[in-house]
């Protein structure tokens, strides 16, 4: 198991409220909501290098990245669109 620092956070009451309908572990919620945040960010930092050393992404690459995400070429089509 991973090293852990207990820390206070103050959040919105509404909020807190949603969370504990939502889950039983707050802490475990919130640690992989921070998670999920740091790698969007990274990864965000990443793709900024990447554009600074190698240019803007063309709408080809823009495509092929999205149809291997979401499984198609075509933004706004399959089945989540419907």
């Amino acid at each position: 198991m991973a090293a852990t620092t207990r820390i206070t956070v103050t959040l919105p009451t509404e909020q807190v409220a949603e969370l504990k309908k939502l889950t039983d572990n707050v802490s475990a919620y919130v640690a992989e909501a921070v998670a999920r945040q740091i790698r969007h960010q990274l990864l965000g930092e990443e793709l900024r290098q990447y554009e600074e050393a190698h240019g803007a992404f063309t709408e080809e690459e823009l495509a092929a990245a999205h149809a291997r995400t979401f499984g198609s070429s075509e933004p706004g089509s399959g089945p989540a669109a419907a």
